[in-house]
């Protein structure tokens, strides 16, 4: 059953998935989940090889092999394919120029296969982009991954975890 949720009229919750509600070209409605709800903050350590251990729970939602690439932070963000599918299918909507600027995204992107150990291997460029050397905190963040220096996360952390940053945090998004 879908519910539409009041303050967002063009988004929905069914069996606790966020989905989105859309017109196509002949002004129906069309709705959809993206199915991946990313969640949770976990520790690992990078092995002497950059290969970093994918935690279980994330393995569900990312699938066997997904997509790292750079992102807006000093971090990486890891897509499921489905996930950078719809991100490829977007950018192709965009003209040339608009496309262009999202180059750096696919030159760095990275296909990530997990191994029989659950275990992907970060390209040395990607590594260094994000500063990661050993410890490593894997953070879900809704529809991907983000894999981030663990000293680095931990000063994100101290700042947007405040009460009075939730809050302004919520209020600014109307929520």
């Amino acid at each position: 059953m879908w519910v539409e949720v009041q303050q967002f009229p063009t988004m929905f919750i069914e069996c606790g998935k966020v989905g989105a509600i859309a017109e196509d070209k002949s002004g129906e409605r069309i709705y959809g989940t993206g199915g991946l709800c990313v969640t949770g903050e976990y520790q690992h350590t990078l092995d002497s090889k950059g290969r970093l251990s994918i935690p279980a729970r994330l393995r569900e939602d990312l699938g066997n092999v997904f997509y790292v690439t750079l992102s807006m932070d000093k971090c990486l963000s890891a897509y499921s394919a489905e996930s950078w599918q719809s991100f490829s299918d977007k950018v192709n909507e965009m003209p040339y120029v608009k496309q262009r600027k999202m180059r750096p995204l696919f030159a760095y992107a990275a296909k990530c296969e997990l191994d029989a150990q659950g275990r992907i291997l970060l390209p040395q460029n990607l590594r260094d982009f994000a500063g990661l050397t050993k410890n490593v905190t894997v953070v879900g963040c809704n529809n991907h991954a983000e894999f981030w220096d663990s000293a680095s996360w931990n000063e994100i952390y101290i700042k947007e975890t405040t009460p009075e940053n939730i809050a302004a945090v919520m209020e600014e998004l109307e929520f």
